[in-house]
């Protein structure tokens, strides 16, 4: 067997790879796969009011993919999304600004729903109204 036989990326007796049919990663960051319950609503007063709990499938610095059964969700709806959340008032929770950028039609009935993060709006362990109550 010649040098360059042991040095071929394909083994003499494999079929070649087709690169046609390979998928192109187009996402900017990894997505991990872990379970943390998030709070939805969309975020235009014009559109149909939900209020869908859910637990995450896959989550990315940028990005949330879930399951859901809630009718409402379209590519380009902009959503209100509180996560973690907890019904806890000392919960860590985060509300952000995000935009729903896949909706997958699943075989067990459910919606497969991917948004992409727009902006963090604040925590929401408290509230503040923009005065202080203090006496000068």
């Amino acid at each position: 067997m010649a040098t360059q036989d042991l040095m071929a990326k394909t083994p003499q007796n494999a079929a070649p790879v087709s690169r046609s049919g390979a998928h192109t990663e187009r996402r900017g960051s990894r997505r991990c796969k872990i379970t943390q319950l998030m709070r939805i609503r969309p975020s235009d007063p014009e559109r149909e009011h939900f209020d869908d709990l859910r637990g995450t499938l896959s989550v990315s610095r940028t990005g949330v993919y879930f399951q859901t059964t809630e009718p409402g969700y379209e590519v380009g709806l902009r959503l209100f999304v509180t996560m973690p959340y907890s019904q806890v008032a000392v919960g860590m929770s985060r509300e952000y600004l995000a935009e729903v950028v896949r909706v997958d039609s699943l075989a067990n009935g459910m919606n497969g729903i991917g948004f992409k993060i727009l902006m963090e709006m604040g925590m929401q362990s408290g509230f503040s109204y923009g005065f202080s109550m203090q006496r000068k």
